[in-house]
C-alpha cells in the first residue's frame, strides 16, 4: 500500500503476499475498510516507535533531533528509490475526498505527529535554539504541512532535492 495505495491494491494480492487464507482474512475484518483502519493504526504504532527513537535522544538537542528526522527520512526514501514515502500521507492524498471515517483518522494522526513535534520546538525554544517568542504548535503545523509536501515531490522527482529544498528553509528560519 505505501506504494501502490488502498483502492488498487486488492485483497487478494494481500492475502497471498502474506500467505493468509481469504477466510481467514474475513475472520478478522469485515471489509477492505475496517482492513484499512487496521493498517493504519499498525503504522502509526509502528511509526510511533521510529519517533521515539529520535525524539527521545535526549543526548542530541532538539533541532538536531528534528533534523535526524528529516535524514531518518531521507535515508528510507533513498533505500525503497522513491516509491513509498509516508503512508499516512499517500492515504489521505488518495481517500480523504471518498470516506469520511479515513479522513478523520489521518488527520487525527497527522495532529498527533504534530504534537510530537510542537513539544521537541518548545523544548528548542527553552534551549534557545530558537527564538523564545516563536509560536512551536504554529512551527509544528507548518513543519508537517510542508513535510508531507516535500515528500510527495520527492517520490515525484526521485530526487531529495525537494525534502533538502524544504527542511533547509526551515531550518534557517525557524533557528536563531
Amino acid at each position: 500500500m505505501t506504494e501502490r495505495g488502498f483502492q488498487v491494491t486488492g485483497i487478494e494480492e494481500v492475502l497471498k503476499r502474506v500467505g493468509v487464507p481469504k477466510g481467514s482474512f474475513y475472520h478478522f475484518f469485515k471489509s477492505k475498510d475496517e482492513f484499512g483502519a487496521a493498517v493504519i493504526e499498525n503504522y502509526v504504532a509502528y511509526y510511533a516507535r521510529k519517533m521515539d527513537l529520535i525524539f527521545d535522544d535526549t543526548s542530541n538537542s532538539p533541532m538536531a533531533r528534528l533534523k535526524e528526522f528529516v535524514e531518518n527520512a531521507k535515508r528510507g526514501m533513498t533505500k525503497f528509490d522513491f516509491r513509498r514515502g509516508c503512508l499516512i500521507g499517500n492515504l489521505g492524498q488518495e481517500l480523504a475526498s471518498l470516506d469520511n471515517h479515513f479522513r478523520q483518522q489521518l488527520e487525527a494522526v497527522l495532529v498527533s505527529w504534530e504534537d510530537r513535534v510542537t513539544a521537541c520546538l518548545e523544548e528548542a525554544i527553552k534551549a534557545g535554539e530558537i527564538a523564545p517568542d516563536s509560536d512551536a504548535h504554529a512551527l509544528s503545523r507548518f513543519f508537517w504541512i510542508g513535510w508531507e509536501g516535500a515528500i510527495l515531490r520527492a517520490k515525484l522527482t526521485r530526487d531529495l532535492a525537494p525534502i533538502d529544498h524544504f527542511s533547509d528553509l526551515y531550518f534557517a528560519k525557524v533557528a536563531v
